[in-house]
């Protein structure tokens, strides 16, 4: 196990390699974490080695968290690597569209394998580690954990349960020192809504519809969120455990 790294935290972030995920991993490092990130495509083996992000060092490690026994192996590598872990971030997810009566449970089972039981299974894996020094686990969630819309009642049901789970391991964890939260997103400018609106009839009008919804009126960033992690991530919030944080401009407050 090193011990070079022993002074500086360790935070982990699963499905790190884009979207709000990288966000996350370059504000953390930029905050002074060594970051931990998993993806499907980092690589051919699990270890690619420690690189460098615009903000500081990142290990990337490519992972399937669905596979038995996954979750326990990523920390136990980053636990071998650094010596020790002390935020997770479970941030990979998959979205889902499609109408209840065409669902298949096959379908079902493929979005709640990653979206909420790669989740459940990272944070029993880091439980030991975490609870060493006290650590925390921030669960990343959508607006639609909250609210409901057609065609994504699958993914909806998907974080609604993650939130519930926050919520319960937040009391369970608490007496280890862990902390648990979590951040709901709105609609957040990302390659994958910039493929989305590529694909309408009207790009420019079904983005000014999506941001009437919004009372802000803007689409959310990824550093929004990002910021949003990074202070649960902090010690600032060592009162906060069980939220959830609304990214989404007023969204779902209306």
């Amino acid at each position: 196990m090193s011990t070079g790294s022993d002074e500086r935290r360790v935070a982990l972030v699963t499905g790190g390699s884009s979207g709000i995920g990288l966000t996350i991993a370059q504000r953390l490092a930029a905050d002074g974490f060594q970051v931990v990130v998993t993806s499907r495509t980092a690589g051919s083996g699990h270890d690619d080695g420690v690189g460098q992000s615009e903000s500081g060092p990142v290990l990337a490690i490519a992972a399937d968290l669905t596979a038995p026994g996954e979750p326990a192996q990523v920390v136990g590598e980053v636990l071998e690597r650094f010596g020790r872990l002390d935020v997770l971030v479970n941030n990979a997810g998959r979205r889902h569209a499609g109408l209840i009566a065409d669902t298949p449970v096959s379908e079902i089972s493929e979005v709640f394998a990653i979206n909420t039981f790669a989740a459940m299974a990272m944070t029993s894996a880091a439980v030991e580690p975490l609870s060493v020094r006290g650590g925390a686990v921030i669960n990343v969630l959508s607006r639609l954990a909250s609210v409901g819309v057609a065609t994504l009642t699958t993914y909806t049901a998907s974080k609604g349960a993650l939130l519930a789970y926050t919520r319960g391991a937040a009391v369970e964890l608490a007496p280890h020192g862990i902390r648990v939260n979590a951040v709901a997103p709105g609609m957040t400018k990302t390659p994958l809504i910039e493929d989305w609106l590529s694909d309408q009839d009207d790009p420019e009008g079904a983005l000014a519809a999506v941001v009437s919804q919004i009372p802000l009126g803007r689409l959310g960033t990824t550093a929004d969120t990002a910021a949003a992690v990074a202070y649960l991530a902090s010690d600032e919030a060592s009162y906060l455990t069980g939220v959830s944080i609304p990214v989404d401009g007023g969204y779902t407050a209306q």
